[in-house]
């Protein structure tokens, strides 16, 4: 597959997204139009719209140095430029985390972060919001020369002092040692800690985020890297060069950095063997180059502990030149169009599931309540009709039995409203102390008090000890929400049922507060903490950048998924009770319906049939707004209980 049609891909999937969201949008209308909506309802819709606005498809590129992984981003995506647009010479590598977006309110730029940045207890995500902080070099899209130059601040370095670069985290003794250097006065590090690249390619335009990020030692060194940005990344392409196959450090950077920050899940992993055009033999027959290719994929599987089939051969010095001079030929033997078919079909199909699952935990519950109201209030409108149809009108004490039947429906629904007012007080308490579990005071005051600790421990074992203790405390906090949860569903459970037997009204299955996904993410993090705690790295480096580096991490990550967890907690309670009180509104408005149509009849002069075909045209709205809904709930194609 072409990169054009992996283009083509893209603009369809950006187009299938802008109809999704309009879809969603002409829902939200109908909800308004019909008197279905509410403030929960209201936030969560406008939240998944401005979700998928936002939405972007990120690929992280991965390697250690010298894997040929900038190169391989050049031919994937920049050919047709006509350059090398990123530098990748040899000798000239990525030295800082490069992000490469669109940015349509911001424009064609650089910006660039001073890698002083990192002695600041500011984390990457702090920094993005205040452009002020970042070198901005502007962008000359019809100048290929100019942006040429531009990136060449990529690969800039300068000297420090060591003492410097060790609180930078640039400097490991042992490393150097085994390089031959003995107490430098001076080390080399990377001018700039990150990048932000906007450029107008249209598969950025599109929806789509490249992350370029450098080899192991910077990975180890930017935790943020690996601790929020490639787990959040929809693809992961690790890149090896085939020459050398997995080599040792290799080995770390996907054990470390890759695998165990996604949970152990492999899906969206991919595997790049570059530099397969080191392998090429003039001499040698094409079965034999190929034996070589597959050999070497075979034992990097095993390796791995992934599948072949994710492993692609590549030459992205070749595919990059061919692209460059349309030579197909050469095109074909880099072999490129395998990864770009990946790219193409697998990577967008996994993305747009992923979307569609998010929508259907979100907003699939409205849509089906929504369906079963209105399938309710037409059923209950036919019933009527045909209960009307057999009734003796012309028989006044008939019509006023009729009448009292329904006002003593009436005096019932004074009753539903007052237990449901009742009820809801009940839950607005027990929803208030699940909402006060995760709140932020309580979950400060614990981070607080064991960064005091830290600052304190006079050794790195008391140091690591303290951040076990956080970790525990921070369990048991979420261990006691756990508890407060369970009760405060079986309490929702408990309403619901009341209502359905007491009253009759129609079973519906509440939404129930979860907090599973709070519990996987930091336990996730949990991981990551004893990973972090254990390292040499943490042993050899100075405490307090220890202690910044896990408060800017780890611990602003753990406090966000809390502060998540209360706001879902918070929206939850305001809504839960929601789908109850429309059936209410719902019954009071058949009840109303009823006693006009009874008066209406009773006082009417016409014919009986005139009357019932008056009756029959109420129904027309009904119809309507159960068709405009069915519409709109197969144009959304979500998979939802009908």
């Amino acid at each position: 597959m072409r990169n054009m049609e992996f283009k083509e891909q893209m603009h369809e999937y950006s187009q299938w997204r802008a109809k999704l969201v309009e879809t969603i949008e002409m829902y939200h209308q109908w909800r308004n139009r019909y008197g279905m909506n509410d403030a929960h309802s209201t936030d969560t819709i406008l939240n998944i719209v401005d979700g998928l606005r936002a939405d972007k498809i990120t690929l992280a590129f991965v390697a250690e140095f010298s894997r040929g992984k900038t190169e391989l981003i050049n031919a994937l995506f920049f050919a047709e430029t006509g350059i090398r647009l990123l530098p990748s010479s040899p000798g000239r590598t990525t030295m800082s985390p490069t992000e490469i977006f669109y940015d349509e309110k911001g424009g064609n730029y650089i910006r660039l972060l001073n890698i002083e940045s990192r002695l600041e207890d500011i984390s990457l995500a702090e920094f993005k919001k205040n452009p002020d902080r970042w070198l901005q070099i502007d962008l000359d899209c019809s100048s290929p020369t100019q942006m040429q130059e531009a990136f060449k601040e990529l690969v800039a370095t300068k000297q420090v002092d060591r003492d410097i670069a060790d609180q930078l985290g640039l400097w490991d003794q042992r490393e150097a040692a085994e390089q031959g250097i003995i107490d430098p006065e001076k080390v080399e590090v990377p001018c700039w800690r990150h990048a932000l690249i906007s450029f107008p390619h249209p598969l950025l335009k599109a929806g789509l985020s490249i992350l370029d990020t450098p080899g192991l030692n910077a990975l180890g060194t930017e935790p943020e890297l690996t601790l929020n940005m490639l787990p959040s990344a929809q693809a992961i392409i690790f890149v090896l060069a085939a020459d050398t196959g997995v080599t040792k450090s290799d080995l770390e950077m996907w054990h470390n950095h890759v695998c165990h920050n996604r949970g152990g899940n492999k899906q969206g992993l991919a595997v790049v063997m570059n530099k397969i055009d080191a392998m090429w033999d003039d001499l040698a027959d094409e079965n034999g180059y190929d034996d070589s290719i597959h050999s070497q994929i075979k034992l990097s599987a095993a390796t791995l502990k992934i599948n072949e089939n994710v492993i692609f051969p590549v030459s992205a010095k070749q595919a990059l030149l061919a692209k460059v001079k349309d030579d197909q030929v050469l095109l074909e033997k880099s072999r490129l169009s395998t990864l770009e078919n990946y790219l193409a079909n697998d990577i967008l199909k996994q993305r747009k599931n992923i979307l569609l699952a998010t929508i259907t935990r979100h907003i699939g519950f409205l849509v089906n309540e929504s369906f079963n109201l209105t399938g309710t209030s037409l059923a209950n409108g036919v019933a009527q009709l045909e209960e009307f149809r057999k009734i003796d009108f012309q028989n006044q004490d008939m019509t006023g039995k009729l009448m009292a039947e329904t006002r003593d429906r009436q005096n019932l629904y004074i009753a539903n409203v007052e237990n449901f007012q009742a009820s809801r007080q009940v839950f607005s308490v027990q929803a208030q102390m699940l909402i006060d579990s995760f709140a932020k005071e309580k979950i400060d005051a614990i981070i607080k008090t064991t960064k005091y600790d830290m600052g304190r421990s006079l050794t790195t074992y008391g140091m690591k000890q303290n951040i076990r203790k956080l970790f525990d405390e921070l369990r048991d906090l979420l261990q006691d929400s756990v508890d407060i949860t369970n009760e405060t569903r079986r309490l929702v459970k408990a309403i619901h049922k009341k209502f359905k037997d007491e009253y009759g009204f129609k079973e519906i299955e509440p939404q129930l507060f979860s907090i599973k996904q709070y519990q996987i993410a930091l336990e996730q993090i949990f991981d990551e903490g004893d990973v972090f705690r254990s390292s040499t790295k943490t042993t050899m480096s100075e405490q307090s950048v220890v202690i910044n580096k896990l408060y800017s991490t780890l611990i602003a990550k753990a406090r966000n998924i809390l502060r998540q967890a209360n706001a879902d907690a918070t929206a939850w309670s305001n809504g839960v009770l929601t789908p109850l009180m429309h059936q209410i509104k719902d019954h009071k408005k058949q009840i109303e319906g009823r006693l006009h149509m009874l008066r209406k009849i009773n006082e009417s002069k016409g014919s009986i049939i005139e009357n019932i075909a008056s009756l029959e045209a109420e129904l027309e709205p009904l119809n309507r707004q159960r068709d405009e809904l069915a519409i709109i709930i197969h144009a959304m194609q979500l998979d939802i209980d009908r």
